[in-house]
């Protein structure tokens, strides 16, 4: 009995070491804990990017990668597993890189919290567009070899031997080169904003240049050809220059000889401009009225057509009230009034101004039908005062 009992015992502890064992590295590899999924996009996921790789923020792992997909765009999707109790911790607005800790090492994902992190933590099922791939060495070597395939071995020697020879001895005016770019940098530096504002408008500028470049080009082309029309016609120039420098001479001796006489008629031609000058709106009715008379056709017979008629008397003139006189005052009426040109079936307004004859200063309405002008054209001259001695001064 006791030889059955040792062997089991042994078997037992065997079982128990290898599944504490097993258990370890299912709990390290987080094979119990189910993780809350999240994809991540990116243009590609580099070398050395294997499922089971990190998921960190801030140096902490949150999770691993679950899976390695290609989208039919050909780009990268990675499926990571968070860990549930560091989600509500990872902001809704992460930034994902995929970068490794060394140049050769494994590739790992790397969240970093943005400068104004979301209220809103990151949710089950989230897609993020990663932000940045590290370079791989492999690129760099690849690229490199790529520039040395089309060096040649020669020229390539030939300028690193320039290149030393003119460094050589000179360690010290590239050392003080650097130093002087170094500050120049610094300089340069809190104006970078401004820089690249400047950048921006040149680029607008830039493109109304590109624009306005057939107008300019012909422009130029047009200029050619001014110039070498000048060439061709120089001695014209030549000729049409001396011209004018003796019609100059000339000019000159007329002005100097007459200069105190024409200082006169300007001054003598001042108030007659000034005068010409204000009324400048009645001058253009004027001129723009007889516009139509000379447009007008001719009349089919030689002379003059007139149209005679009695017209209803006025008040008649009185002396010395309605002597003329020449006292207007208030400048040219003629663009308020309507003039020149006239809406048909209108007349401008009368206008009332001190000239000696008003033909409403006595209450007259403008129409009388027993005036002295109409009895002296039926009956002729009639001798002998008014008839109604209450009507002197008034017509008969």
């Amino acid at each position: 009995m006791r030889s059955a009992v040792r062997p089991a015992v042994g078997l037992a502890s065997v079982v128990l070491l290898v599944a504490a064992v097993g258990a370890a590295v299912v709990m390290f590899r987080g094979d119990v804990t189910s993780g809350v999924p999240i994809t991540v996009v990116a243009p590609r996921a580099g070398l050395v990017m294997n499922p089971g790789a990190k998921v960190k923020m801030r140096a902490v792992q949150v999770g691993t990668v679950a899976s390695i997909d290609q989208d039919p765009n050909g780009q990268a999707v990675l499926h990571l597993s968070i860990d549930p109790e560091q989600l509500s911790l990872i902001p809704g607005n992460v930034q994902v890189d995929i970068t490794s800790p060394t140049v050769f090492g494994a590739k790992l994902v790397e969240l970093t919290a943005p400068a104004q992190p979301s209220a809103q933590p990151l949710r089950s099922g989230q897609v993020i567009e990663a932000a940045d791939v590290t370079v791989e060495i492999n690129t760099v070597f690849q690229q490199l070899t790529a520039v040395l395939s089309k060096v040649q071995p020669e020229k390539l020697n030939e300028i690193l031997g320039a290149l030393s020879g003119a460094m050589d001895g000179r360690g010290e005016r590239l050392g003080q080169m650097f130093s002087d770019f170094d500050t120049l940098l610094a300089r340069l530096e809190p104006g970078l904003d401004n820089l690249s504002h400047d950048i921006d408008a040149a680029n607008v500028a830039a493109g109304a240049y590109a624009d306005a470049a057939p107008d300019l080009i012909r422009t130029a082309d047009n200029a050619i050809r001014i110039s070498q029309t000048l060439v061709d016609r120089q001695d014209d120039l030549d000729a049409l220059l001396l011209s004018a420098i003796g019609l100059a001479g000339t000019g000159s001796e007329v002005v100097d000889g007459n200069r105190q006489a024409l200082t006169e008629v300007l001054h003598l031609l001042v108030p007659t401009t000034d005068l010409t000058n204000r009324y400048r709106e009645a001058l253009n009715c004027t001129l723009a009225g007889l516009v139509p008379i000379a447009l007008a056709p001719p009349q089919p017979d030689p002379g003059a057509v007139v149209s005679v008629s009695f017209t209803m008397g006025l008040e008649r003139y009185r002396y010395p009230a309605d002597l003329p006189k020449v006292a207007a005052k208030g400048g040219p009426h003629c663009a308020d009034q309507g003039l020149p040109h006239l809406t048909p079936n209108t007349k401008p307004p009368f206008l009332v101004t001190d000239v000696g004859a008003n033909p409403a200063q006595y209450g007259n309405q403008g129409v009388l039908l027993n005036s002295d002008g109409l009895k002296q054209i039926l009956y002729g001259p009639i001798d002998g005062p008014p008839r109604n001695s209450a009507q002197i001064g008034q017509p008969g």
